[in-house]
């Protein structure tokens, strides 16, 4: 599944739309490279500006493949998967601890608003790709025994404990930003000064458009724009990432109030709540807690991501909701509101 709480990721970047626009010429010594494809369940398109005629090709692959093997819940023999079929003798790799540790600091500051082992619920529920069941308080208590970040831990070995066997890990709202931290990692290693790298629709950036001469452009999805897209904002994007989530599109509206509101699952209780939150960006030094963040203020009252927001000077957001009147409003932080353009 796309989605450790309720709501379907979306490519909040329209960003082939801007890459095309960016043009195709040499900028002095440095030479402009295009690569796209598709990788984890989704496309992928990175800008690259090197000297030389490196082709990256391979090196992008290997990335993706190595990813896939160790946090891939659609490949059986992944670490991920082994373990979520009780295989206790899997040993993960650093790519896994480092998933998993940034997930366990989210998970904290959220105050278990982030939860990697929710993805039971989210299918019982009916909005996850498993089986969807009649749900009643006995059926909620029996599947909230298999949730809870607390109830797992990574010991120095490398092996998952689990106080609950049937307990399962989820890292694919985290993990596609981890990949273009990989990726950036890649681009850095080799010295190259100017990239944007998008997979899935996050974002990550370094320097900017040499043949511009300025920051990266990324236009945000407008949620009132149902059919097709349409470019709600623009920011100037360097040296920093930016993820986006969003359920806009699954909104429901109460036949007795008139009100529109969508659904995210609450880990504590087990059960479903309405929640007024459409979309977020949210931009961090790197992809991964972006992408973690992004979906955790999806799972939070606007007040609670606020406050949030205000504690944590590195991140930087722009959410999307539905006031009082059922009108949709938005709230910025004033780093965000900084790179509009």
């Amino acid at each position: 599944m796309k989605a450790l709480l309720n709501f379907s990721r979306f490519a909040g970047v329209t960003l082939m739309t801007l890459l095309l626009a960016l043009g195709c010429g040499p900028a002095g010594p440095l030479q402009r490279q295009q690569y796209q494809g598709g990788a984890l369940g989704t496309s992928y398109a990175i800008i690259v500006y090197a000297d030389g005629e490196h082709d990256f090709t391979g090196q992008i692959d290997s990335v993706f493949a190595v990813m896939n093997r160790s946090m891939s819940t659609y490949l059986p023999d992944s670490d991920i998967s082994r373990s979520n079929a009780g295989d206790t003798a899997v040993v993960v790799d650093a790519m896994f601890r480092e998933v998993f540790e940034a997930s366990r600091d989210i998970w904290k500051t959220s105050k278990g608003a982030f939860d990697p082992t929710v993805g039971v619920l989210v299918d019982a529920w009916g909005f996850g790709p498993g089986q969807a069941l009649e749900m009643d308080s006995l059926k909620v208590d029996s599947l909230l025994a298999y949730v809870g970040f607390e109830k797992v831990s990574l010991g120095p070995d490398g092996r998952l404990r689990k106080a609950v066997p049937q307990l399962r890990l989820d890292f694919n709202a985290i993990a596609k930003g981890y990949s273009i931290d990989r990726l950036a990692a890649l681009f850095d290693a080799e010295g190259v000064s100017h990239y944007l790298i998008e997979v899935g629709g996050e974002v990550r950036a370094r320097g900017g458009n040499p043949e511009k001469k300025e920051p990266w452009r990324i236009g945000i999805d407008d949620p009132q724009v149902l059919d097709g897209r349409a470019i709600k904002r623009v920011i100037a994007l360097e040296n920093r990432s930016m993820a986006s989530s969003g359920n806009y599109r699954k909104f429901r509206v109460d036949p007795e109030t008139g009100s529109k509101y969508v659904h995210t699952i609450d880990p504590h209780t087990g059960y479903t709540r309405a929640s007024n939150i459409l979309a977020a960006s949210v931009l961090a030094p790197t992809c991964m807690v972006a992408d973690g963040y992004a979906t955790t203020l999806m799972a939070m009252s606007l007040e609670d991501s606020q406050k949030l927001l205000e504690a944590d000077d590195d991140l930087d957001a722009y959410i999307i909701y539905l006031d009082a009147e059922g009108q949709v409003a938005e709230f910025m932080t004033p780093g965000f509101e900084a790179l509009l353009r």
